[in-house]
């Protein structure tokens, strides 16, 4: 699946490209949100498990994400994260 990417190219114009939509497997992380749908738990439960440390998460600015390899590895040995 595509989606048209609207840029303005140096004379101000719109243009319009192709962008390939990502999927959750080729991205390094997922919001909090992904995350709770990933794993089947409500979005509040989620941030509440980000909150306490029981997700793991890492911040970049204002946004709080959740890097899919620390969460695949606490899930394969049944443990809370790392800080």
């Amino acid at each position: 699946m595509s989606k048209q990417a609207q840029t303005y190219d140096t004379t101000g114009q719109v243009t319009t490209r192709n962008r390939k939509m990502e999927t959750p497997q080729e991205r390094l992380t997922v919001t909090v949100a992904e995350a709770a749908k990933l794993l089947g738990i409500g979005r509040a439960l989620a941030y509440q498990a980000a909150e306490t440390g029981d997700l793991p998460t890492v911040r970049v600015g204002r946004r709080i994400l959740v890097p899919l390899a620390r969460l695949k590895d606490m899930l394969a040995s049944d443990q809370r994260p790392r800080p």
